[in-house]
């Protein structure tokens, strides 16, 4: 039974991972096609990261009163109804509407989920519960690009619309599922509702904020702007660039699976740092001036092969540096500390790149890529526990 919740978990992750590469594969078209500034996509990520924010912030408390199944049915549910909006919209206008409630429904099921994982199972269930999330991440870019040379890009937002609609379907039969896991799981997990105020005073929530938020701004920046990167400095056509927008995803997914293997015997601490290594790695081939696109394909896969295990380690981590009580509300604020991120920062490089020239990405990414690492190694030193208390394995509800 246990095991079957694990599947429905990870399905759940595919389809948050769905809409998240579209906008990025498809703007290229998109902004012509409404006659609007290419840089205007940071808008629409604008509004979509806000209403995770705030979904974000009040995940702790809605999941405290409704229960992680149902926080995840109906956040599903809003998330295709978007996507479904999304198909129909023909002028920004309506993009900016039907990105409220994606917002809102992807920062409830990406809070709710991530702190139930890192609870209640182990560290590669976590890794592999954000493979997942690229899973989807990776489909959506192949059916834009087959969208852009069929029927447009709304007929990219419909499949993939269609296909979140389907998820919810079967997560919603399957509600009994999570009702004979919740008897063991409720047991297990504190009651006790942590306040935003006194969250951010406990000890190295602030330094981990800072270091997610990030993080998350240089994912998403490359996640967001890979497509537009490849047609306005590589020259590509922009259905070839839409389908080259995978490659961030396909190496932060393969990445995830490998790192699920590896990740009890190295520890979150030391999965970051390796990461991070492998994401300068790729920063660095990106910075290379030449104008074949062959190097930028395997920076793309490498950056997102070192970003693969830097997410679910934080996230996976924050029950034993702060304590399983205060997790989540923590992780809570971490998804808004994240879109803040997401939201601000991609925007902002569409602006210096209209000024500047897109070609300026791997500085860009640099500069958040050490903020990060500082940040987060900071958490991990004022977190520290003594030599003999060694992070322990989470209890894995299905038995194993």
């Amino acid at each position: 039974m246990y095991t079957l919740l694990l599947v429905l978990i990870y399905l759940a992750f595919i389809s948050l991972g769905l809409p998240d590469s579209l906008l990025g594969s498809g703007w290229p078209a998109m902004h012509v096609d409404m006659n609007v500034s290419i840089s205007l996509m940071g808008v629409v990520s604008m509004v979509i990261s806000g209403g995770t924010i705030v979904s974000g912030l009040l995940s702790d408390r809605l999941t405290k009163k409704l229960g992680t199944r149902a926080v995840t049915v109906v956040s599903v549910f809003l998330t295709a109804a978007a996507l479904l909006g999304f198909s129909f919209s023909g002028k920004f206008w309506m993009l900016i509407v039907f990105a409220v409630p994606y917002g809102l429904g992807a920062g409830a099921i990406d809070a709710a989920l991530n702190n139930y994982v890192a609870l209640h199972y182990t560290s590669r269930h976590m890794s592999w519960l954000h493979c997942f999330w690229g899973v989807g991440t990776i489909v959506s870019p192949f059916v834009m690009g087959y969208a852009l040379t069929t029927s447009g890009w709304q007929g990219g937002y419909r499949i993939v619309g269609f296909i979140q609609l389907a998820i919810a379907l079967i997560l919603l039969v399957t509600l009994p599922v999570w009702k004979k896991a919740a008897v063991k799981t409720e047991e297990e997990t504190p009651n006790k509702h942590t306040g935003l105020k006194d969250a951010l005073k406990i000890k190295g929530v602030v330094f981990l904020l800072i270091g997610f938020f990030a993080y998350c701004a240089a994912e998403a920046t490359a996640m967001g702007w890979a497509s537009t990167y490849f047609s306005e400095v590589k020259g590509l056509t922009a259905e070839r660039a839409a389908q080259f927008a995978s490659l961030f995803y396909i190496g932060i997914t393969a990445s995830r699976f490998v790192s699920g293997f590896v990740t009890e015997k190295l520890g979150d601490k030391k999965m970051i740092t390796i990461g991070t290594c492998i994401l300068f790695c790729g920063i660095v081939l990106l910075a290379v001036p030449v104008k074949s696109y062959a190097l930028a394909i395997a920076a793309f896969l490498t950056i997102g092969f070192g970003c693969g295990p830097i997410y679910p380690s934080i996230i996976h981590s924050t029950p034993y540096n702060f304590g399983a009580e205060n997790s989540g509300a923590i992780i809570g604020i971490q998804m808004a500390s994240a879109y803040v991120g997401a939201t601000f920062l991609p925007p902002l490089f569409g602006l210096l790149g209209n000024l500047i020239g897109f070609w300026i990405m791997p500085a860009f990414l640099a500069a958040f890529a050490v903020l990060m690492i500082v940040m987060v190694r900071l958490t991990f030193k004022v977190t520290a526990k003594p030599d003999n208390e060694k992070q322990p394995t989470a209890e894995n509800i299905d038995g194993r």
